[in-house]
Parts: C-alpha cells; sequence; structure tokens
C-alpha cells in the first residue's frame, strides 16, 4: 500500500537522516505520532528520532511543544475547506460541517487540540490557517446579507455544536461490546430503574447511535433555527 504524500515525505527526510527537514515535515511527523499514540506521545526527542535528526534541528520550526501542538492543529485545519462563493450559504455550513467530522475521525487524538488550542492562544496570536475557516465562514455569511456580528454569532453556533457532536461521538462508549442486552451492554442496569426510569427506558436508542445522523438531524435543528431567526439583509 503505498503511504500517502505527508508519510512519505516523512520518510524521504529521515531515511538515512537524509532529506530537507521542513516545517510541514515536522507537522506531519508529529501528527503522525499523535495519531497513532496521541497527545501525551508527543516529544521533541520521540519526533526527532522519528525524523532521524538532533532534536535541536526541531527547534528552528517550532520553539516548543506548544507551538508544535499549534502547527498539528493548523495542518488538520487547512484541509476543511470552505467555498465562500456559494449562493446557499446553509447548504455549504451543512457540508463543512461534514467535512469537519470526517477530519475529526479520520483524526481522533486531533479533537481535544481542535477544541481546547485556540483557548490558549488569543485570536491574533494564533496561526494564520486556523483562522482561515472562521475568515470564509464570516465572508461566507456576510455575501449572503448576514451583518458582521450575525455571522460571526452563526459560525460560533455552528461550530460549538460541531466541537460538542465530534466529542460525543468520539465518547460513545460500551461497557460490554458483546452483550446482546442493551441495557447491560451499555452498563445502564448499574442505575437504579427508579431514579433513572428514561435514561434506562432509551437504552435501545442509546446503542444505536449513528453520528450521521445525529450529525444531519443536529444540523437541521441549527440551520433551521438559525434561518428563522437571523434573517439577511437584501438589497
Amino acid at each position: 500500500m503505498t503511504p500517502p504524500p505527508a508519510d512519505r515525505a516523512v520518510d524521504d527526510a529521515a531515511a538515512n537522516g537524509s532529506g530537507k527537514i521542513t516545517r510541514d515535515v515536522v507537522l506531519a511527523a508529529a501528527l503522525e505520532i499523535i495519531d497513532h499514540d496521541g497527545v501525551d506521545a508527543l516529544s521533541m526527542r520521540r519526533l526527532a528520532r522519528a525524523l532521524g535528526r538532533d532534536p535541536m534541528i526541531l527547534y528552528r520550526h517550532a520553539p516548543n511543544k506548544a507551538a508544535l501542538l499549534d502547527g498539528v492543529a493548523e495542518t488538520v485545519l487547512a484541509q476543511l475547506k470552505v467555498d465562500s462563493t456559494d449562493s446557499d450559504w446553509a447548504a455549504q455550513l451543512r457540508t463543512v460541517a461534514r467535512d469537519y467530522r470526517r477530519l475529526a475521525l479520520a483524526h481522533p487524538h486531533v479533537v481535544p487540540l481542535l477544541v481546547t488550542r485556540p483557548l490558549a492562544t488569543p485570536l491574533a496570536l494564533r496561526p494564520q490557517g486556523t483562522l482561515r475557516p472562521l475568515e470564509d465562514v464570516l465572508t461566507l455569511l456576510t455575501r449572503a446579507g448576514f451583518s458582521g456580528p450575525d455571522a460571526l454569532h452563526i459560525y460560533r453556533a455552528l461550530f460549538g455544536f460541531l466541537h460538542g457532536q465530534v466529542l460525543n461521538e468520539l465518547q460513545e462508549l460500551v461497557e460490554n461490546p458483546d452483550e446482546t442486552d442493551d441495557l447491560l451492554r451499555l452498563g445502564l442496569h448499574r442505575l437504579p430503574i427508579g431514579e433513572f426510569p428514561l435514561l434506562r427506558s432509551l437504552a435501545p436508542v442509546l446503542a444505536s447511535y449513528d453520528g450521521t445522523t445525529e450529525l444531519e438531524r443536529g444540523l437541521d435543528i441549527l440551520l433551521t433555527g438559525l434561518a428563522t431567526t437571523l434573517i439577511p439583509q437584501t438589497e
């Protein structure tokens, strides 16, 4: 199986310590480590070993681990494209939401970075690549006739929903995967029936969780509500 371009770049650079080390190569290797073993497994020393380089070389491209994590988040978000010229703003936001979920499921260990790293960095100091989806969504919505404040409100509502959606989907764990009884499989039998009757009764629904369906249903509610309460201005 042929590795993807980012992996080939890492392999070429690491082979026998040859090849040019660029920021993109460093971030691709960091992302690969996080995808495989999680954020806590990433260190400058391990990254240097993966690239076959002295750790000090990496500091030319990322001064510390925080900058490295910001770069990884930027690398993933760079894959999220927004067509700001789309005349159907709601359809475009639905496409963006689907693509965001796809990226989150492809890089589950990166999701906490996408959600929390922005909180650790003032807006103007964040990598510009992480701001591109925001700028493009604002452009899409203001072209559709929304005011700047309303466009920002829609962006915040959308991504607030998406963050919760992907975190919920990634945390849908069962206690006994091989158990056929939904109540037992989810461990809900441990809850007192007198105190949690509704939660226990919803065991079949909880057990049949479908991320795609949940996303689409949530988008129906969100986008319909936004379209109803925030009316774009027309000339």
